[in-house]
C-alpha cells in the first residue's frame, strides 16, 4: 500500500472546501489494476459536486475523468500490462447493453472517490486503453464528454454521411460531436454566443455559424439555412432554456440528444411540436465501456485529438473551475496531476 497525494472535499463542498491531502493505493488483487493518475478533465458534473449544486454529504476526493499509465497488475488480469496508458470510464458498473443505472452512486467523484489523486487501485473494467499517440492529457478529456458525444451521435442517433447536425455552444461534448460529425462524413451548425467563439468552431470543421445572441429565433435560422427541412440531429446542452427551439430546428421526425442542461432545469416545453414533427427525444446520461471501447477504436482510425483550451495543476483546482464558471473556454479544461 502506497500513499498519494489527493485532493478532498469536504462537505457541503464549495471551492473553499477543497483540501490538499494524501490517499492510498492498495496492492491490485485479482482482476484489479493499480494506475498512476496523470491528468483529470473537467465537466459540468463534477462543476456541480464541486461548487456544492449536488448536496455533497460526505467527505469525496472529486472527478469522474482519469487518465495515467498502469504500474501494476494483479491476478488474472489479461487486458492490462504494467505501462499502458489507460483511461478511467464513467460507470464502472455498465460494461455494455442497454443502460440499467438513473443515478451517481457508482460514478467517480460523485458517488465513490474519483480521480483527483496521484494513484489508485480499482478493478480493472474499471479502465479501457487510451487512443494510441494520446498524451495523458488528451486521454483524460474523454471519459465523460467524449464518450457523450460519441453515445448521442452514433449508439443512439445512427449518424449517416451527409447528415446535417446542430451543436449548441463550446463546451467539450459540443465540441467533441462537432469532430465525430466532420470526420463521419456531416454537415454541422454551431451556435455560439461570442463571434470569436464562433470563429473558433468554423476553424474546427463548423459548415454555418450563429450567435444566439443576436439571433434570438435561432431555430429558425437552423431550418432557413437547412433549406426549410430542418437538421437530422441536436446535440441539446441547454435543456429547457433551448428545446423549443431545438425542436424548432430538427427536421421532421429528427434526432434531439438531450445530454444536459445548463440553464433552468424545468421549464415549458411545446409537446404540441414534439408530436407534431415525430421528433425522437433522447436522453443520455454519458455511456457504457462498449461505447469507450467503441469511440477509442474510432479515435484510433480517425486520428482526432481533443481541444484543450488550458491546464492547471491539480492544486489549483479551485482556479480551474472558477475558469470553467467564467464560460471563457472553448473544449476541455484539464488538470495536470
Amino acid at each position: 500500500m502506497t500513499a498519494a497525494k489527493a485532493v478532498y472535499l469536504d462537505p457541503p463542498a464549495g471551492f473553499e472546501r477543497i483540501v490538499i491531502g494524501e490517499a492510498t493505493a492498495a496492492l491490485p488483487g485479482p482482476g484489479e489494476i493499480t494506475v498512476r493518475i496523470r491528468a483529470s478533465s473537467l465537466n459540468y458534473h463534477d462543476y456541480a459536486v464541486v461548487s456544492g449544486r449536488r448536496g455533497l454529504t460526505q467527505r469525496r476526493i472529486p472527478m469522474a475523468d482519469g487518465a495515467g499509465e498502469v504500474t501494476a497488475v494483479g491476478a488474472g488480469v489479461k487486458a492490462f500490462s504494467v505501462g499502458d496508458h489507460v483511461v478511467s470510464t464513467f460507470f464502472p458498473t455498465w460494461h455494455d447493453g442497454v443502460p440499467f443505472l438513473c443515478d451517481f452512486a457508482t460514478v467517480p467523484g460523485d458517488g465513490v472517490d474519483g480521480f483527483a489523486r496521484e494513484a489508485v487501485t480499482l478493478p480493472e473494467a474499471c479502465f479501457t486503453h487510451a487512443p494510441h499517440g494520446y498524451s495523458h492529457a488528451e486521454a483524460a478529456t474523454l471519459t465523460t464528454a467524449g464518450v457523450t458525444a460519441w453515445r448521442a451521435l452514433f449508439a443512439d442517433g445512427g449518424l449517416k454521411p451527409g447528415e446535417t447536425v446542430l451543436v449548441l455552444g463550446t463546451g467539450g461534448v459540443s465540441v467533441f460531436a462537432l469532430q465525430f460529425a466532420k470526420a463521419a462524413g456531416a454537415r454541422v451548425i454551431a451556435t455560439s454566443s461570442s463571434d470569436e467563439k464562433l470563429a473558433r468552431l468554423h476553424q474546427l470543421g463548423a459548415d454555418c455559424l450563429i450567435n444566439y445572441r443576436k439571433t434570438a429565433q435561432w431555430g429558425e435560422t437552423v431550418r432557413e439555412l437547412t433549406g426549410g427541412a430542418g437538421v437530422d440531429h441536436v446535440i441539446e446542452v441547454g435543456g429547457a432554456a433551448t428545446l423549443d427551439q431545438s425542436m424548432t430546428a430538427a427536421r421532421v421526425g429528427g434526432h434531439i440528444a438531450v445530454i444536459g442542461s445548463l440553464g433552468n432545469p424545468t421549464g415549458p416545453v411545446t409537446v404540441t411540436q414534439l408530436l407534431r414533427k415525430h421528433l425522437r427525444l433522447t436522453g443520455l446520461l454519458v455511456g457504457s465501456r462498449q461505447h469507450q471501447l467503441d469511440m477509442v477504436r474510432a479515435l484510433n482510425a480517425t486520428g482526432i485529438r481533443p481541444v484543450i483550451d488550458r491546464h492547471f495543476p491539480l492544486e489549483a483546482m479551485a482556479d480551474a473551475f472558477r475558469y470553467q464558471e467564467a464560460n471563457q473556454h472553448i473544449g476541455k479544461i484539464v488538470l495536470d496531476i
